[in-house]
């Protein structure tokens, strides 16, 4: 059995280590006899969001820099490809929130925001706000038939200060997206669902706070986890144990093209060779998939074609401690969009983690993100021009005056796709559509989850549902195959 893996980010390489390697639970075992894997990624690299880059000669990640603990998918493949040694909790988990012209700590006891009582967010909220999070038990009870925008019925049941000052904040960092439309289907599943079994927002989010079905923590374990020298090490892993297990995994070659055949498909290449497969995962961004879908499945390729994506950029900055007047404290911090700052977050990485505090313990490195849906006018600033709006936020915000020894600047254009209400909705269509194209799947951020598990597990699922389809045993060799990269 042919499967072609089309998409080398985090997703495809899972869904190629999964069809390798599966084991129990899609997390590593003996290798599937019968079973030849192919996968193709565009770039010259693997690893999509996922990338280390060089400040000061530090290595640092400029994309993704930690994954919840609390699924266990993530770990799980990096333990899998023998980075279990590297797995690193923060050194610090004391965020605040940049609001009322000083930084808060960040408020315990809620679920992206939504809190389970109004004191929870004492210090965060004025009196007022807070007053009215506390009406939301005397309100009429909650009727939740359909999904909703989580703004909206938090901004309803709770009041709009609430969203604008913890709730959106915290979606920024995720979706990098607006509260006032993202799902909470989607978004917060657990709520959605405990939200149609109680009578009030404060409830529901108090008896998911109890009863949290997805926290498949060990007791005591940090909430977030990271890899010494950055999740950026990660994809070099996993692709080094898929080749150790007889997976050809080839950069710098893009299909261009996707025809189903009669015994299966053939997937043509930019470089004007063609392959032929059982089974085709398409783990490529919602665009990319809807243009290789469009001759065979229009439908579904309509549906994937109006998925909406953010931009962003993340600036990390070096700078000397001995320049700092004193350390920037906590983990970091995150913005509300309402006070109109560029930047919408920041990470302390030399606080954060260890591993990089030790990598030049003279340096104190920072990460800040800038970039929401729908606002593009601060990422058409050239990269000069967003470090100086990065450190103008951060002056402001903490009081930091020295200049940084190193910066860089990375832009990910279109990078995370965004969760309207209806989104759970939109891929049931798109998987129902498929359903009549067997040994093809889909897998990635656009589907079921944005964070590294999310994607890690919707690639060990196209696996499993893969193995699970196709039938092994011999087939003719291909024609057309390119050599192995």
């Amino acid at each position: 059995m042919h499967v072609i893996v089309i998409g080398g980010g985090i997703a495809g390489l899972a869904t190629a280590h999964g069809l390798l390697s599966p084991g129990p639970g899609g997390l590593g075992g003996a290798p599937v006899a019968g079973v030849r894997v192919t996968l193709l990624e565009g770039s010259d690299r693997f690893g999509g969001k996922l990338r280390t880059g060089h400040v000061a000669g530090v290595g640092v990640d400029v994309g993704a820099e930690a994954m919840l603990a609390r699924r266990p998918e993530g770990v799980g493949l990096a333990r899998a490809v023998g980075l279990g040694d590297a797995v690193r909790s923060p050194a610090l988990s004391s965020a605040a929130i940049w609001t009322g012209g000083a930084l808060r700590p960040m408020p315990q006891d809620h679920l992206m925001g939504v809190p389970g009582t109004a004191a929870a967010l004492a210090g965060v909220l004025s009196d007022t706000g807070l007053a009215r999070v506390a009406r939301d038990a005397e309100l009429p009870p909650l009727e939740l038939a359909e999904d909703v925008a989580i703004g909206r019925l938090v901004a309803e049941r709770m009041g709009q200060e609430v969203v604008d000052r913890l709730v959106e904040p915290l979606l920024g960092g995720v979706y990098a997206g607006d509260a006032y439309r993202i799902s909470l289907r989607a978004s917060v599943p657990a709520l959605f669902e405990a939200a149609r079994e109680h009578d009030s927002l404060l409830a529901a989010v108090r008896s998911v706070l109890r009863h949290r079905p997805d926290d498949r923590r060990a007791p005591g374990e940090p909430v977030f986890a990271g890899l010494d020298g950055g999740l950026g090490t990660l994809p070099g892993a996993v692709a080094e144990a898929c080749r150790a297990s007889g997976g050809d995994l080839v950069t710098g070659v893009a299909a261009t093209g996707l025809r189903r055949t009669g015994r299966g498909w053939a997937v043509a290449l930019d470089d004007g060779h063609s392959l032929a497969a059982d089974g085709v995962v398409l783990a490529v961004p919602a665009s990319a998939a809807a243009r290789l879908l469009a001759a065979e499945a229009p439908a579904a390729a309509g549906e994937l074609g109006s998925v909406e994506y953010a931009s962003m950029a993340i600036v990390t900055m070096a700078f000397r401690r001995e320049d700092l007047a004193r350390l920037p404290r906590g983990s970091g911090f995150l913005v509300p969009a309402v006070d109109g700052r560029t930047i919408k977050g920041a990470t302390f990485v030399s606080g954060k983690w260890d591993w990089a505090a030790g990598a030049d313990p003279g340096l104190f490195l920072l990460r800040v993100s800038i970039g929401r849906h729908g606002e593009t006018a601060a990422l058409e600033r050239d990269d000069a021009a967003l470090v100086l709006a990065a450190l103008e936020d951060l002056g402001d915000a903490t009081g930091l005056s020295a200049k940084p020894v190193d910066s860089l600047v990375t832009r990910w254009s279109e990078g995370l796709p965004q969760y309207p209400v209806g989104h759970c909705d939109r891929v049931d269509r798109i998987r129902r559509y498929l359903a009549g194209h067997p040994g093809l799947r889909l897998a990635g951020a656009a589907y079921d989850g944005v964070g590294i598990p999310a994607c890690v597990a919707s690639g060990q699922r196209a696996a499993r549902e893969l193995l699970a389809a196709l039938p092994p045993g011999p087939r003719d060799e291909p024609t057309g195959d390119r050599p192995a990269g």
